[in-house]
């Protein structure tokens, strides 16, 4: 008797589930479409310690390395993630900010107090220049977000011209005398933010009618600059938003529409971002994986309306959202980034790759030190977050082709699926699958069935850590970063593993 009580308890404190491999099929489609990089694009609003303090410490710093007042240090580490985007400058913020204050020379810009975030006064020293000649380093396309809830369509079409028009022209002539002789030729304009709410409460009907007047005076001083019109999309589900856009904007004044959510369960009690117990990680998960039906949902409307697929959905919006941490100065949404950022981010991010016929881009929400960042500062100290190093390794899907995926008898965490998936081929013929296993205590076994990809050889990393709160800190900025993973066995076209508790792993095949 003393034996079988011995044996019942090792088997059930087991981290392998007793249950039979989950089974994967990945195949190769040439009708797949390409996974569009810019759904690995980022976010920069005027947001606490997101923009000063943290990604601009201004040209007169002498103690951070800087270009143009941006940090060398955060230049440096998101060239590494090859960013195809940056949306700025907001967000929130973006309706109330008035992008003339932000050019010419600084001692004669106004400030501006920031009345959604924590209510400071800004002294517009970070403009227009700074953000494009930042994209420029980086070779990223600029995302501006426009000022429709207290702007004029004036406004916007001199904002338009100042940044892509080639010839002689008052906005242009402005921009020369600032310092800027060739244009930046920006491509992605947001037609206001979340105007259901902080950019302006309207309705969807009401919205409909100014995005028809913003868009229609928007082209024209591009050249040869092609203009994407963004508008601002639904948050959630809020499906009738979207259906009146489709409904009531024709294609040729819209390029994409937006949609916005955050992995928050209660947003009068968000959680902390570390110290949070097991209830509170099944709820953010739980609301993490809803953008799989978010997506679904919305797709599904935007299809209806567009059976073509000319209007793109543009994801601006994502990412883990919880109670900021009290003890930093200005730290309006600041929050750190764990295992379990690990997992929403991983999740998402193949929900994106699995819809890239219709999501084209997506902004992760934010950049330095506010929501989900992949960077926080304190100083001249620079960290990179868990979550950075997601978007490091899933990278490689960026611009390759969707493999489609399907899973068969996947395993259940109270109720959620356990496993997600996403796969890619790149220019190349290397073969990307990423995968997630948000169980927090048990490890699953899976099998990859690939019957028409040709893989000889097979290698991969996996980001993990011993528990769920586990993050990077400025005293240990690697506690949390990838490591090689040897255990993929590959067999006669199909690879074996068994993927950790709450573990993401990128395999590569070749």
């Amino acid at each position: 008797m003393r034996y079988l009580t011995l044996l019942l308890t090792m088997i059930l404190s087991s981290h392998i589930v007793a249950q039979q491999a989950v089974m994967i099929s990945i195949n190769e489609d040439s009708q797949s479409p390409q996974i569009s990089r810019h759904i690995y694009g980022h976010f920069a609003e005027h947001l606490g310690r997101c923009i000063y303090e943290g990604l601009y410490v201004g040209e007169e710093n002498k103690t951070i390395p800087n270009t143009e007042g941006v940090r060398n240090d955060i230049i440096a580490a998101l060239k590494e993630l090859n960013i195809p985007n940056l949306r700025w400058p907001g967000g929130c913020f973006a309706d109330t900010y008035h992008w003339k204050d932000g050019v010419g020379p600084k001692e004669e810009r106004p400030t501006i107090v920031n009345r959604w975030w924590g209510g400071t006064t800004e002294d517009n020293s970070f403009g227009t220049h700074n953000f494009l000649n930042l994209c420029e380093v980086l070779g990223a396309e600029p995302y501006l977000s426009a000022n429709v809830g207290s702007g004029t369509v004036q406004e916007l079409i001199d904002w338009v011209q100042y940044t892509n028009h080639d010839g002689v022209s008052p906005m242009a002539d402005w921009r020369r005398e600032n310092g800027r002789e060739a244009p930046w030729k920006v491509k992605y304009w947001g037609v206001g933010n979340e105007t259901w709410g902080c950019g302006g409460n309207m309705t969807a009907e009401y919205y409909a009618d100014i995005y028809r007047q913003y868009a229609t005076f928007m082209p024209g001083w591009s050249g040869e600059t092609e203009i994407y019109r963004i508008a601002s999309g639904a948050s959630e589900d809020d499906y009738h938003w979207t259906e009146t856009l489709m409904k009531n904007v024709p294609y040729h004044l819209m390029e994409a529409v937006a949609l916005h959510d955050y992995a928050v369960f209660d947003w009068s009690d968000k959680g902390p971002s570390v110290n949070f117990d097991d209830e509170i990680y099944f709820k953010s998960m739980e609301q993490a994986l809803k953008m799989e039906e978010y997506v679904t949902k919305h797709i599904e409307i935007m299809d209806k309306y567009d059976p073509e697929n000319k209007v793109a959905l543009f994801v601006d919006e994502w990412g883990g959202w919880y109670d900021a941490e009290p003890e930093v100065k200005n730290g309006v949404l600041y929050q750190q980034n764990t295992i379990r950022d690990v997992m929403i981010a991983g999740t998402v991010l193949n929900t994106f790759n699995n819809h890239a016929k219709r999501v084209k881009m997506a902004n992760l929400a934010q950049m330095v030190n506010v929501l989900q960042a992949v960077i926080l500062t304190d100083k001249e100290k620079m960290i990179k977050t868990p979550t950075y190093h997601v978007m490091h390794m899933y990278k490689v899907h960026q611009d390759a082709q969707l493999l489609p995926s399907k899973i068969d008898g996947n395993g259940q965490f109270r109720g959620l699926p356990t496993i997600s998936v996403s796969a890619s081929k790149d220019k190349t013929g290397k073969i990307h699958i990423s995968l997630v296993n948000i169980d927090p205590e048990n490890d699953i076994a899976v099998e990859l069935d690939m019957p028409n990809l040709d893989i000889k050889d097979i290698e991969g990393q996996i980001l993990t850590s011993d528990k769920l709160q586990d993050h990077n800190s400025f005293d240990n900025p690697e506690k949390v970063i990838p490591k090689e993973f040897k255990d993929a066995k590959l067999r006669k076209g199909k690879i074996s593993l068994t993927i950790p508790a709450h573990s993401l792993i990128v395999l590569e095949g070749k």
